[in-house]
């Protein structure tokens, strides 16, 4: 059996979507997966990134891509009444339900479909306290263990080489992003084409680095 680490952040909608389409990518395949919550914002500054949602020219169409996205795999998405929001309380509220870093996926899925359906404010106080109330979380969301979880897993992450949310990890490998679950699902049903030199040295080479003054 493979063991997938699944990367996380509730602010990301590719993450949502993934998360949705992941029992059909392995469809009749022996799996387990661990669910863990990542900060994206906290990735993507190690990475020296901006998010999609922070550049003006690309806000528009990755919000328009997500939600066609949505339409062509019969996925629910609904963009929330603010974009992108803070997404801090909803990862420290998944982890105050846990005590290694691993949410379940019935947690995952709560949280994921609280503020990707509906098209409702995410982060509303009263919606949060509903939400909490629902969850049944072990600790406070702001307690220090929470807090420290969501550290971990972050810095886990980033020392793994993730750069963005969604991520599955296995054997070793990483692959990213919702249409990287066709290619995650190609290397668990063995496909020869990761055992050759096309994986395993696509980035042997040297780069062209621009300087920034031409």
């Amino acid at each position: 059996m493979k063991h997938i680490d699944f990367y996380l952040d509730f602010i990301s909608p590719y993450a949502y979507l993934a998360f949705e389409q992941l029992p059909q990518a392995l469809e009749g395949l022996s799996c387990s997966v661990d669910y863990r919550p990542v900060l994206l914002g906290a990735v993507l500054k190690a990475h020296g990134q901006l998010g999609p949602a922070e550049i003006p020219a690309k806000r528009g169409w990755t919000y328009r891509h997500v939600l066609w996205l949505g339409h062509q795999h019969g996925i629910e998405i609904a963009m929330p009444a603010s974009h992108p929001y803070n997404p801090l309380a909803h990862l420290r509220l998944a982890l105050s339900t846990s005590d290694d870093g691993r949410v379940s996926r019935l947690v995952a899925e709560t949280v994921f479909r609280h503020v990707w359906r509906g098209g409702l404010e995410a982060a509303d106080p009263a919606r949060l306290a509903a939400l909490t109330a629902q969850l049944q979380p072990r600790r406070d969301a702001g307690s220090d263990g929470s807090k420290a979880l969501l550290q971990r897993n972050t810095a886990d992450a980033i020392a793994l080489g993730v750069f963005g949310t969604p991520a599955y990890a296995v054997d070793g490998r990483l692959f990213w992003g919702f249409d990287g679950l066709a290619m995650l699902r190609a290397y668990l049903t063995g496909d020869a084409w990761f055992d050759g030199p096309q994986w395993a040295e696509a980035d042997q080479r040297p780069a062209l680095l621009r300087s920034s003054k031409n």
